[in-house]
This record gives structure tokens, sequence and C-alpha cells, in this order.
């Protein structure tokens, strides 16, 4: 036995708490019309979870609970008298035995499924004691083949209904007695888990279309950031280099010039202190006249002008720096003019384009003074900075000139002195005495200061010359840091490491070209622009994860979309499978329980197609009817274009008989299909157990004890609850309920022995 018991309380009819022992496989329920024995059914079909309320011949949730007093209400509905007091909650329990775990989800002997429903109209469901929801409930009995509704419960309409319904209901309901429901449920909870499956694709295809533009650009931004980086690392690697060399080349510049200096330097000054004993002999001298005066005063005016000269020849070194520095500034600002994006135009000659555009007539003539406008302006330069440096380089090349000029003129002078010296040397050196020997003295000290000035003059103009190239070194420095970082002038690890030009002036071709190859990378840094650079990257990194997440979201989408699809192929297949195979069955059973019923004949279910009919219009049929094509009277609603879902169609042969049909048959003959049909229904699948509500009502006699013979076949599969008045039908039960109804409107239950039981049959 797999059914243990049934306690009712608060429901319906049944005011207090009752409960039904089933011991037997076949159990008798008795009692007068109104007692409330439907009220039993209809108890099973709410704690196995039916929905329906209508179904149970209720309109509320709360009219399933004992409602206390009622004037003459309905019997067997919720009312009563007002011997007993109105409950609050009406449940039902349903008790299985479980040892041969016809739940094998449930790890127990014993199972219970409790409902109960409030006055407020919710719904406990509890398994074991345990409160849960209707689907475990709804998935816990499928596994047992057990449902709300269906092929087990059977009251006397729901035996007739399974002849009158359409094809298609009569298609589910033998789906539902097979088991397929289950299928069914996972196949309808797949098809929804695929809509949401698409829904979300669509929704993933749609985020991946909306960030795909950003993607383009930031990646466009992103390899900008990466070349402007790889010229970086250029800019640094010559930067390096350029400085190494160059801090190389002044170094051993200077310490050239400061050490090839530092000997004319000390001659000069020893020089010039014989000159002074000279001077100081000729001054002193007894014997002296008007040429010793002469030649301390050409002497006087000799150092004078070479002093004016060594002035001039620094001047000369500032100025020619300063030319060097502007030419250089001239140079970079033509190395950025060539790019077309900084040209620029007046505003005024872009207003006179404006005011032409006016004139024109088409978007052509629009196009052509553009283009003639930019072939204008595309050659042509402005530049106030290059302006600005011609300007000061022509200032500074009239001082230059100025100054050549005037050295030019100290030169003349100092080479007119020089002659008068050689003159009065030469007439000193006719004389012999001491005096002229000093003089000779003061000659030939003289002579080797100047080629002694000359070369410090050089040197010095040389030497001023690498002081400004180290002024110019050291700005470059402190540009360099600024435009490619600190490590751009970290150059002390490679210093000597280069190979060097050897001697001053050698190989700066190299140093220049490196210099050039600089100013332009700079340049197109200063185009590019590095600006927010780190948030690009990081915007660009978290877009692009984020697509890849989004791709990888599809790919598994793809992939549960294609399990989805396969899974409700299969279960399609298996459904058919199962239901071809079960009708097979049913078919089996059915025409023997049929050839049993009316001792032969022949009955079958058979699996149609629904025609569809295609409407036709009012003026169509109105047409046909008037040429005589059809009568309007007996005229179908439409022609058939196709064949819809299948279903299934009932055949029946009576024996002796010219019956085929089920609209030819009698009341008991339909009775006695219906009951046929329906047994051989349970025994395919057979469930734990089948309640009959007066499915026997409309027997006679004889049919009776046929009915009965079928119902001790079905209890060998299934436990069954009998809801009758028929004595042969009591007959055939081991334990009979007898359902009472008391003044007070409330049902009772009375358990009758099996010996009792025969004595009523009788």
């Amino acid at each position: 036995m797999y059914l243990k018991s049934l306690e009712i309380s608060g429901f319906k009819s049944f005011a207090k708490k009752g409960a039904l022992s089933f011991t037997s496989s076949i159990t008798g329920i008795v009692g007068p019309n109104g007692s409330g024995k439907s009220n039993v059914a209809e108890a099973f079909k709410f704690v196995l979870g039916e929905q329906s309320i209508k179904s149970m011949r209720g309109k509320r949730g709360e009219d399933l609970i004992w409602n206390g007093g009622s004037d003459g209400g309905p019997i067997g509905t919720a009312g009563g008298s007002a011997g007993a007091a109105r409950a609050n909650r009406a449940s039902v329990k349903l008790t299985f035995d479980n040892s041969r775990r016809i739940f094998p989800a449930i790890d127990f002997d014993e199972v219970s499924v409790e409902r109960a429903v409030n006055r407020d109209n919710s719904n406990e469901y509890l398994i074991n004691g345990s409160q849960v929801r209707l689907k475990d409930v709804t998935e816990l009995l499928f596994a047992a083949h057990i449902g709300a509704t269906g092929h087990h419960i059977i009251s006397q309409g729901e035996a007739d209904r399974i002849l009158t319904a359409s094809i298609r209901e009569r298609r589910e309901m033998i789906e539902d007695a097979l088991g397929l429901k289950v299928y069914q449920w996972k196949k309808a909870e797949s098809e929804r888990k695929l809509e949401r499956t698409e829904e979300n694709m669509k929704q993933v295809e749609s985020l991946r279309r909306e960030i795909a533009p950003h993607i383009k650009f930031l990646k466009k931004q992103v390899e900008k950031i990466e070349k402007s980086r790889e010229m970086r690392a250029e800019l640094v690697t010559l930067y390096k280099e350029y400085f190494a060399i160059e801090n190389q080349y002044l170094k051993t510049e200077k310490a050239r010039l400061e050490h090839e200096l530092a000997a004319p330097t000390k001659e000069l000054e020893q020089l010039g202190h014989e000159l002074d004993k000279a001077k100081a002999i000729l001054a002193q001298s007894v014997n002296k006249d008007a040429k010793s005066q002469d030649v301390i005063d050409i002497e006087n005016r000799l150092a004078s002008i070479r002093g004016e000269k060594d002035a001039i020849m620094r001047e000369l070194g500032r100025i020619e720096g300063e030319i060097n520095a502007n030419k250089r500034a001239i140079e970079k600002e033509k190395e950025k003019q060539k790019r077309d994006e900084f040209k620029t135009v007046y505003l005024k000659d872009l207003e006179e384009v404006v005011e032409k555009g006016g004139l024109l007539q088409s978007v052509t003539d629009v196009i052509a003074l553009l283009r003639e406008f930019i072939k204008k302006h595309r050659n042509a330069s402005d530049s106030t900075l290059i302006g600005e440096a011609e300007k000061e380089i022509a200032a500074l090349v009239a001082e230059k000139s100025a100054q050549d000029e005037k050295l030019r003129g100290l030169s003349g002078s100092e080479t007119k002195l020089t002659q008068e010296y050689d003159a009065l040397r030469r007439k000193i050196e006719q004389e012999k005495d001491t005096n002229r020997d000093a003089e000779k003295d003061v000659f030939r000290i003289i002579a080797r200061q100047n080629e002694v000035r000359g070369l410090v003059s050089t040197l010095s103009s040389a030497l001023a010359t690498i002081r400004s190239e180290e002024e110019t070194y050291k700005r470059e420095l402190g540009e360099a840091g600024m435009i490619a970082g600190r490590e751009a002038v970290d150059f002390a690890h490679i210093d000597g490491a280069v190979d060097l030009p050897q001697g001053a002036g050698h190989g700066r071709d190299s140093q220049q070209e490196r210099k050039h190859k600089i100013e332009r990378i700079k340049i197109r840094l200063e185009d590019a622009g590095l600006g927010g650079s780190a948030d690009v990257m990081k915007e660009y990194s978290e877009t692009t994860e984020r697509d890849a997440f989004l791709a990888r979201e599809l790919e598994d989408l793809t992939k549960a979309k294609l399990e989805l699809f396969n899974l409700i192929n299969e279960l399609n297949a298996r459904i058919d499978f199962e239901f071809k195979s079960g009708i097979l069955k049913i078919n089996a059973e059915f025409n023997s329980f049929f050839t049993l019923m009316f001792g032969g004949g022949k009955a079958e279910l058979a699996v149609v197609k629904e025609p569809k009919r295609k409407k036709k219009s009012d003026a169509e049929e109105l047409s046909e009817a008037i040429s005589g094509d059809i009568d309007m009277e007996t005229a179908p609603d439409g022609a058939e274009e196709d064949s819809g879902p299948e279903g299934l169609e009932v055949n029946v042969s009576l024996p002796r008989k010219k019956v085929k049909g089920l609209m030819m048959l009698s009341g008991g003959e339909r009775a006695l299909t219906s009951i046929a049909l329906l047994f051989a229904i349970s025994q395919v699948n057979p469930p734990p157990f089948i309640i009959l509500d007066e499915t026997d009502a409309a027997l006679d006699e004889a049919n009776s004890r046929k009915y009965g013979d079928m119902i001790e076949s079905l209890a060998k599969n299934s436990q069954l609850i009998l809801i009758t008045h028929n004595r042969e039908t009591m007959s055939r039960a081991g334990v009979l309920y007898g359902v009472t109804m008391g003044s007070d409107g409330a049902s009772k239950l009375l358990s009758i022995a099996f010996e009792e039981a025969v004595k009523v049959a009788k």
C-alpha cells in the first residue's frame, strides 16, 4: 500500500478533524446525497495542489474553509449550522508509505504532504512538516506519477468529459495519464529559459554594438599614445647620445682652450713686467731725448688701441653667439611651419571668402572656392617669431658690421703706429749708446706682445664661443627634462662610451644632425599631445576587458542556447515516443476492457490532425450560393487549408450493431466506453492510487458487476478509493467509510468493518 491516510480539518463541510486510513487495496466511501462524500475527493485535489477553486466548487480560497452556521445554505459546501464554530483555516494532510521509495528525492520511509488555506486566501505547503513551495510539491508528486487533477481522480463528469473533449484536449488528458507532464514542464521551462537566453543575447549584442565605436576611438588614441611613447623613447635615446657627446666635447674643448690660453697669458704678463722695466730705464736715462718720449707715447697709444680691440673681439664673440641662437630658433620655427596644421589664415581673408560664398549658386561652387582658398594659403607662411628673430639678427649683423668697421679702423691705426715704431726703431738701432739698447728692448717686447696678444685674443674668442655653447647646453638640459623626463638627461652611464670627434670643430655636423632630429621629434610630440594618456589607457583597458567579458558571455549564451535547443528537441522526441508507445499500450487495454464490457466489438484511440479551415469572405460565399455551387445552409465556414496539431480520436464499433462512432452511442454505452477508456489509461502507467467519484452511477445491475470485476483488476496495481451508491461496487471494498451530516451541517466519518459492509451491500 502506497497511500496510508488522509486527514481533513476545517475543509469545506468537515468542521472537525477527521481521518481516513487506507489499509485495504479498495476503500469505499458511502453516504446519502449531500453528506459531503465528494468533499473527500476535493480534499485530495486540494492537498495535491489544485489551483482552480472553481473545480472544487468555490469562488475564493475562503470558500474552502468551514464557515460555521448556515441558514439553509447548499449542503456540501463550507456552510453549516450554528452548532460548530467558524474555522480560520482549512488543512488537508496526505501520508504515503515511502519504504519502496516512490519519492526517490526523500530518504524517509514515510512522506506527508500537507496544504492549508487561511481566511486571507494565503496558502501554505508542507512536506514532512517543513514549509515548501507549490513547485516543490508538484515536482515531488510528478516523480510518483501523481497530479492535482487528471486520470487518477475521476468523477462522473470527468468520465464523460474524455469522450466529449476535443481531440486536442483528449490528447492532453492522455499525456497527463502517461506521465508526460514532467517532460512538458521541463520543455516549457527550457523554452522559457531559451527565450530569456535569446533576450540576454540581444542585450549583450546591443551592449557590444554600443561600445564598439568607443573602443575604435580609444584604440586610435592608444595607438597615438604608443606611437608618442615610441617617439619619446627615441627622443630619450637621442638626447642621451647628444648630451653625452656635447658634454664631453664642451669639457674637452674648454679644458684645451684654457690650457692653451694659460701659457700665452702668463707670457703676456711677463712681457708687461719686462716692458715696464725697459720704460723705467728710458725714463730714468739722463740722455733721454724726444725719441725716447716718442717711444713711450707710441707704446701707450698702441696699448690703448689693443685694449679696445680686445673689447671689440669679446663683443663680436657675444654677437656671434646671439646670431647663432636666433638662427636656430628660426630653423625650428620653419620646421614647424612645414606642417599644414600650423598654417595660419587671417580673419579678414576668411571673411572675404564667406562674403563671396553668399553669391555662389551651388555646393560645387562653394567647394571650388574653398579649394582655391586653401591652395592660396597652403604655401603661405606667417610667423611673428621668425620676423622678430630675423629683425634681431639684422640688428646684430648691423652691430657686428659697426664693430668690424671699428675694428678695422683700430687695426689701421695700430698698423700706422706700428710703422712709426718700426721707423723709430731703425733710427734708434743706429744709435749705439746704452739708452738706445733699452729702446731696442722696448721694441722687441712690444713686437712679442703683439704676437702673444693675437694668440690670446683668438683663444679667448674660441673660449667665449664654448662658454656660450655651454649656456645653450644647460638650457637644452632643462628643456629635455621637461619634455622627455629625467631619464633624458641621465647620460652619465654612457658618458665616454660614445665615439667622439677628434679635435675641436671636427665631426660637429653629425651632432648638428642629431639636434635637428631631436627638434623634429619634439615638434611631432607637441602635435600628438600626451595630455590624459594614463586615463585614456585605463579607459581603453577597462572597455576592452568589458567587451571581452561580453564576448565570453555571448559565447556562453550561444552554447546555452544550443544546449537548450538540443534539450527541447530531445524532450520533443521523448514526448512523441512515449506518447505513441503509450497509445499502443492504451489501445490494447482499451480494447480488452471494451470487449469485456460489451461482450465483443472493437475500440481504439487514433492519432489524427485537427483540420484548419480558411474562412471565406461573405462576398465569396454569396457568389457561390448565387451560382448554385454550394448550399448556404449546409456549407462549411471555410475551405480546408491545412492540418493543425495532432490530437486523439475515439473509434468504437459495438458487437451485433451497426454502431460506429461516439455520436451514435446511448447514454449507458457512453458511460461504459468512458469507464473502459479511463481504466485502460490507468493500467498503462498505474498511479499509486485512483479515486473514482460515482463513476458507476449510470450503470445497471448487469454492467455494475462488470464494473466491479474491472475494479478488482485495477486494484492489483493501484489503491482505489471509491465514492459510490452502488451496492455491487460497495461489495468489492475491503473497508467502507460512511459520511453522515448532522443537524449542525458538519460531515462526520464512520468506518464500517468488512463483515458489516457485506451486510450493508446485501
